[in-house]
């Protein structure tokens, strides 16, 4: 039996092999890219490599969602590897689609190269039957939570229950054979290293928000009408004015948007319409916020006489990682770039629906360096594509193998060390209890 070493090696040179190749397909998601849930193209593309490759796969998952599997060896543990399909909205990003203007500012791109990069890895003959266990590669759709009026339209539609990729392929059963899960992200910060192990993330609610007022001439006869942009102005007001009652420790983020302001400049506005999300550190904080959000949204409304619908829709998990799945990874990663290129962060603000799964399983969430600017935003690029595709990639795999070689030893001890924070079906009714669809009128 080969060493984890000679294995690991072994998966490298089947990488290097293929560099070009699993290269030019992030570039050629990055310049096709589709938001999620219309990830038609991008889907196709990790099917088109599977089906080349001879892995067993299915497709059509959550919509867009392609789900291969590799078996080795000997029975075993699951390991999913998790990329992600879709991109953003950001019209000014210079790879945006000219016609939608979806763009991949977040390097989702490189997710999926990464991925087709450990599978080509994994699969070959003197690597795969070396491990013990499954490989569950997982392209998975609707990570960013953005359009949330369409996505809440296909689940009105019946075509899905979560607007997010990760939660709908849970409540699809998708997850139920995993016992691991792991995933890689890129980053533009260069005091996180060229690979950096993270900790935490904030978990998060999104809200809908509709304010009906009474419309009128603005000029002739305002007294006649009842205002919706001054009741969702107010709402701001009142929200900004929650802001010193947010703990420090809990990294609560309120950043709520007007999506329609009234329909003419003459008339008083009697349908006004924000979004938000509401964030925090963890589920207790996230409820805190929300309870005062909804406070300040029913004040704006009771104001100046005017009704307030409020939809509140399940988010993201704050986002929790796997202490020995982080040092294993982190022991690759020293390996691949040097101890001293490895950053560390222990808290970020944003969210990710690796949360939801971080809270079923074992589970890490590392990033990579290779890209430039501000994440989400325009000038968001990925310039170094072997760091950020190949290198990723092998850190993938190198990982896997040392989780399921030698019997797997090493993922039944993480296995064995972990108490998940809930089971699926805890998951799904919490999930479903933050589901509400609310009218407050003014007597």
């Amino acid at each position: 039996m080969a060493s984890r070493e000679e294995i690991k090696q072994r998966a490298f040179a089947a990488i290097d092999s293929h560099a070009d190749e699993i290269v030019g397909a992030a570039q050629t998601i990055l310049a096709n890219p589709e938001p999620g849930f219309r990830e038609v193209k991008t889907s196709r593309l990790v099917a088109g490599k599977f089906a080349e490759w001879g892995i067993p796969f299915k497709a059509g998952l959550a919509l867009t969602g392609v789900r291969g599997e590799l078996v080795g060896g000997s029975a075993g543990p699951a390991l999913a590897l998790l990329g992600e399909l879709d991109s953003l909205i950001v019209q000014e990003h210079p790879h945006a689609d000219a016609q939608t203007g979806a763009a991949h500012a977040c390097g989702h791109h490189c997710q999926i190269g990464m991925l087709l990069g450990a599978a080509v890895a994994l699969m070959q003959p003197d690597v795969l039957p070396q491990l013990s266990g499954r490989i569950v590669l997982m392209a998975v759709p609707a990570e960013e939570y953005i359009e949330i009026e369409y996505r809440d339209s296909l689940r009105r539609a019946g075509k899905l229950e979560f607007l997010g990729g990760k939660p709908e392929l849970v409540r699809l059963g998708e997850f139920d054979d995993v016992d691991l899960a792991m995933m890689m992200h890129t980053t533009s910060s260069k005091e996180e290293g060229q690979i950096c192990i993270s900790g935490t993330n904030n978990g998060t609610v999104a809200k809908k928000i509709t304010f009906i007022g009474r419309g009128a001439h603005a000029g002739g006869s305002p007294h006649l009408g009842i205002n919706a942009l001054n009741a969702a102005t107010l709402a701001l007001t009142a929200i900004h004015y929650n802001r010193e009652t947010f703990r420090d420790e809990d990294t609560i983020r309120v950043h709520p948007i007007i999506t329609k302001g009234g329909e003419a400049v003459s008339a008083v506005p009697s349908d006004v319409r924000m979004e938000t999300f509401v964030r925090g550190r963890t589920i207790d904080a996230i409820m805190d916020a929300n309870r005062k959000v909804d406070r300040a949204l029913r004040a704006g409304s009771l104001a100046v006489g005017a009704k307030v619908n409020i939809q509140t829709i399940p988010g993201y998990l704050p986002l929790k990682q796997d202490r020995v799945m982080n040092q294993v990874f982190e022991a690759n990663a020293a390996a691949l770039v040097g101890g001293s290129n490895v950053g560390h962060v222990s808290h970020r603000t944003g969210s990710t629906d690796m949360g939801d799964i971080s809270h079923l399983m074992p589970s890490i969430h590392p990033y990579v360096g290779g890209a430039t600017g501000l994440g989400h935003g325009a000038n968001y690029v990925v310039e170094d594509y072997r760091l950020a595709v190949i290198t990723a990639a092998k850190a993938l795999a190198a990982t896997a193998v040392d989780l399921l070689a030698d019997g797997a030893a090493k993922a039944s001890q993480v296995i064995a060390g972990h108490r998940p924070e809930m089971t699926r079906a805890e998951y799904l009714r919490f999930m479903r209890s933050l589901a509400k669809d609310q009218t407050f009128e003014a007597e």
